[in-house]
């Protein structure tokens, strides 16, 4: 699959300026990890870029609302260190949250084969370009699967992979959009 700028900037929904530092990194990511299809591109930009707000946010914003309080001791998560919740926030281009998946990311990418950093121990560095990209893309294919998915181009499933990045459908409707955009875009074949 070919991927300009141009098209990642409409995928986006993103202006050139913003979309242009993450071509690279996007196209090595979802080459290395057979987001190869217009259709599986646009369901995964779709989603990265709500998850990002249109490739503005790497790390999740701190307040710490209610919500991200009950990160901390979260053994689901591996946050059973005091600070984890706030140290294991959300990073990258789909946010990866908690100790355990920070780990968990770090392993996964280790077995594709990139002298990957140790996320838990430099947790920012999941908010570099290169690692943010190569985490969602790693985070689609081999954790959670989804080119399948994609691969049908339904709703139903686009509403499951929707579910399966964000545990719920938080969202859905910005999702949608994006993805309608996204095949666009790609020009998918209805």
């Amino acid at each position: 699959m070919i991927l300009t700028v141009q098209q990642l900037a409409r995928a986006t929904d993103s202006p050139i300026g913003r979309a242009a530092p993450w071509l690279s990194p996007l196209k090595a990511a979802m080459q290395a990890f057979q987001i190869n299809t217009p259709r599986r591109g646009a369901a995964f930009l779709a989603q990265l870029t709500h998850e990002s707000g249109r490739l503005v946010y790497v790390r999740e914003l701190w307040g710490p609302t209610v919500a991200q309080s009950r990160y901390e001791g979260r053994a689901d998560l591996g946050n059973t260190q005091p600070g984890d919740g706030s140290r294991y926030r959300g990073r990258a281009l789909i946010q990866t949250t908690g100790r355990a998946n920070y780990a968990a990311t770090r392993d996964g990418l280790r077995k594709a084969g990139p002298a990957t950093p140790d996320f838990v121990a430099e947790p920012a560095r999941l908010e570099e370009r290169e690692w943010a990209a190569l985490s969602a893309a790693w985070f689609w294919t081999d954790y959670k699967r989804l080119n399948p998915l994609a691969d049908t181009g339904t709703m139903a499933d686009f509403v499951t992979i929707t579910r399966r990045i964000n545990g719920g459908i938080n969202g859905l409707s910005d999702r949608q959009n994006l993805w309608k955009g996204a095949k666009a875009a790609l020009q998918v074949p209805a």
